[in-house]
């Protein structure tokens, strides 16, 4: 499992996240929703480890983790693209994916039509749905993605989807998106970050009750 307890950031005095904790453990996608500006994508990369809080206690599988990108521990999916633009894919894509799952990972189509080419040669949908699939198919225990749904068509967020499923029985998963019926649908658990604090979320209706969903917004 991978716990992560009592973050606190603050930029320029103003605290961002104060009182924090979430979990992910390979069977259970964990879902993150919250407001624009409310801290989601600063608090994957404090758990990735390229941003450093004033305070957190990050623990995966029983031990105390500062960076979660060494050795295989944590994957991040950002929202700007990640590859290098000039190295071929074939080239970038034994360094990202775990060679357990190379062979499911090579019949993927876009891959197989994209091999040979450099990231700068595709357009933002294409890449952007490669990169997914890198950070999907990684050897990191734990997977982080940040808005992964954003941009992409209905066709392609289920067809994500059925990945995480797939490659959840295996790894840990923190998902954060806008699109909130697909963070609804594909996570078996889902926190709240609202004022710098998360809350479980036990039931849709309290998304509500808290104000992030209005009583005219469809959910499950």
């Amino acid at each position: 499992m991978l716990k992560v307890d009592s973050v606190q950031l603050a930029y320029s005095g103003r605290k961002i996240l104060q009182d924090v904790y979430l979990d992910c453990r390979p069977g259970c996608v964990t879902g993150l929703l919250g407001r624009n500006g409310s801290g989601k994508s600063s608090l994957l990369k404090i758990i990735f480890g390229t941003v450093t809080p004033d305070y957190k206690h990050i623990n995966a599988d029983g031990k105390i983790i500062d960076k979660g990108y060494i050795n295989n521990t944590i994957a991040y999916l950002p929202q700007q693209n990640y590859l290098p633009k000039q190295i071929p894919i074939c080239q970038l894509a034994p360094m990202l994916v775990d060679q357990r799952a190379w062979d499911e990972f090579t019949e993927i189509d876009i891959y197989r039509q994209f091999k040979n080419n450099k990231p700068s040669q595709l357009s933002g949908g294409e890449l952007r749905k490669l990169e997914t699939l890198m950070i999907l198919y990684s050897k990191a225990s734990y997977i982080l993605l940040d808005e992964p749904f954003t941009h992409i068509s209905p066709v392609q967020a289920e067809e994500i989807k059925a990945i995480i499923r797939k490659r959840s029985v295996y790894k840990g998963f923190i998902v954060t998106d806008h699109q909130y019926e697909n963070i609804l649908d594909v996570s078996d658990q889902v926190y709240l970050l609202q004022n710098g604090a998360t809350k479980l979320i036990k039931h849709p209706e309290e998304l509500i009750t808290y104000g992030y969903l209005s009583h005219n917004q469809s959910h499950r």
